[in-house]
This record gives structure tokens, C-alpha cells and sequence, in this order.
């Protein structure tokens, strides 16, 4: 059978169910649903340029890609791709003829330097290798079972912070905004980012349809956001943090372990079920919160990287 490559249609609930359900199969540790799919794709920035790809055969979609610049970093020519085929549907083609699409139209772009995600397994890092990318730093997938797991005990707030969530500032979200903009700057990465577009931020991230403010929990003193994590739940029974972080000034008094412990309580309380959280491997201080918490490891993916030109 011939495998075609063709982009993602926003406008087939569909098409993006397909899509959601592709990288489900293949990275069954991060969230995916059908909404999650299309708004990445309709309010990812312009500057972005991005794409969602996606790989056909006998008009199965077997294979995607999500594709793009990081526009908001300083240093131009960065671009990204994360490419996923169904663990059932490997070997046919898939994944290098995604790559080679991707490539190719990141390079019109401006691209230098490719970024990608690869799951740490023989093969999938073989096929990495093969189409040029090196190694670079890895990241864990990190799981807690929710419904017959124990969470340790709910530590006290230090004199002078009060916990409230993300919901508590649905009318004004710019301290939410800066908040992520300051600790995102410190966030494990190997491409320096920087939030400075509140509007796109309200876009992309604070009206996110996974997004769960109610279970994001946040730290505040004097009225200040200071600390957080950032609850994504799928509407069914998988919560997932997206990001936990504390503002220096505020760093030393355990804000990161209160607040991500205070979200998975109210998680709990909720229904939910499963927990899932991602951590760099060298981020010794979230990685022996998440241990403390009872997170256990359930996958790893290395981050590879190509030159190009």
C-alpha cells in the first residue's frame, strides 16, 4: 500500500479524533482528545508557522507530526517536530515520509536547528539516528494511580500563603500570566523561550481545552500568584500536571510540593483516577517531589536535535 502525507484537517472533528487517537496509541502518557488536537493546531501563534501532518495508508491515518518554529525564543531558525506512528502500523514508511515533509517545510521557514522528541527505545532511537538527530537531554513520564494509590500527607501553608486555584482569577488572568512567564524562564530546556504576548497566551494556554482551572492549584501572598500546578484533565478519569513552578523570590519554603499536592487532593476528590506528570531527568527538585508523591516512572523520550545546512 502507498503512504500518503497530508495535513491535518481543523475543520474535520474526525480527522482530529483520528489524530488524537494515533498519538494516544503511541504515547499513551500525555493527554490527547479531539478538542486538545484542534486547538493546537487553529491557535498556535502565526509566527509559529505550524502544521499538523499526518500519514496515510488505504486511507488509515497511521502516522502524524506537529511541525513548527518556536517564534517566541530569541535565537531565530529554532523548529520543532514530534513525530508519532501507531505502535500497530510501524515499518511501512510512515515515519520517514513525515519526516522528509516536515524537513523540507521547516527549511522554507528559516529552520537551522531541529528539535525532536524521540520515545528512548532501540528502535525508535535508531530511526533518529538515521535521519541525522543526536542525542541530547531526556525527560520521564511519571504516573500515580489515583483510585488505589496513598498520597502523603497535605503539607501547611508557611505563614502568609493561601492556596486558591486559577479559577479564583478567571477575571483577571494577567497575574497568571506572569507568573508562567517568570518561572517558565527557568524551566529545563534546550531552547531558551520567552512569554511576552499576553493575548496569545490567553489563546494558546489559559482558555487550553484541557485546561482544568478548578484543579489548578495556586499559591498567593499578598494577593500575588507566587506558585503553582497546572491541572489538564481529558473529561473522562486522566489528570495530568502540566507545569509546576515557583517564582525565585519565593523559592526554599516547599511551595512547589504545596501546591502539586494540594491539585492531586482535589483531583482525587473529583473522580479522577490516574495521574500523570512529566519530568527532565537532571531536575533533581521536581523529581524528588514527584518520588515523595509517589509518582513511578512509566516511559522516558529523549530529546534529539539536527543541524541543518
Amino acid at each position: 500500500m502507498t503512504v500518503l502525507v497530508r495535513d491535518l484537517r481543523p475543520d474535520d472533528p474526525a480527522d482530529a479524533t483520528a489524530f488524537a487517537h494515533v498519538r494516544h496509541a503511541a504515547l499513551p502518557f500525555i493527554l490527547w482528545t479531539t478538542e486538545a488536537v484542534v486547538h493546537r493546531l487553529v491557535h498556535t501563534h502565526p509566527d509559529a508557522r505550524s502544521r499538523s501532518l499526518v500519514a496515510e495508508e488505504n486511507g488509515e491515518m497511521i502516522g502524524t507530526a506537529q511541525v513548527g518554529l518556536v517564534h517566541d525564543s530569541p535565537e531565530p531558525g529554532q523548529a520543532y517536530l514530534n513525530i508519532y506512528v501507531h505502535p500497530d502500523r510501524l515499518r511501512r514508511g510512515a515515519g520517514g515520509l513525515l519526516v522528509r515533509t516536515a524537513e523540507e517545510y521547516l527549511a522554507t521557514e528559516g529552520a537551522t536547528k531541529l528539535f525532536a522528541w524521540v520515545l528512548d527505545e532501540p528502535g525508535n532511537l535508531a530511526f533518529a539516528e538515521r535521519h541525522g538527530y543526536a542525542r541530547r537531554r531526556s525527560a520521564h513520564f511519571l504516573r500515580i494511580d489515583l483510585a488505589n494509590g496513598t498520597l502523603p500527607p497535605l503539607p501547611s501553608p508557611p505563614p502568609g500563603v493561601e492556596l486558591r486555584t486559577a479559577a479564583d482569577f478567571a477575571d483577571d488572568p494577567r497575574p497568571m500570566f506572569e507568573l508562567d512567564a517568570e518561572t517558565l524562564e527557568d524551566e529545563p530546556s534546550d531552547v531558551d523561550v520567552q512569554f511576552t504576548d499576553y493575548e496569545a497566551w490567553l489563546a494558546e494556554t489559559w482558555r487550553h481545552p484541557l485546561l482544568n482551572r478548578e484543579l489548578t492549584t495556586v499559591a498567593v501572598v499578598d494577593g500575588r500568584p507566587v506558585a503553582f500546578s497546572v491541572a489538564y484533565t481529558d473529561g473522562g478519569t486522566r489528570y495530568s500536571t502540566a507545569m509546576t513552578g515557583t517564582v525565585r523570590s519565593h523559592r526554599g519554603r516547599g511551595l512547589a510540593k504545596l501546591t502539586k499536592t494540594d491539585s492531586l487532593y482535589r483531583a482525587r476528590a473529583a473522580g479522577y483516577t490516574e495521574a500523570l506528570t512529566g519530568n527532565d531527568t537532571d531536575n533533581a527538585p521536581m523529581l524528588a517531589i514527584n518520588k515523595w508523591l509517589g509518582y513511578e516512572v512509566c516511559g522516558t523520550e529523549v530529546r534529539h536535535v539536527r543541524e541543518l545546512g
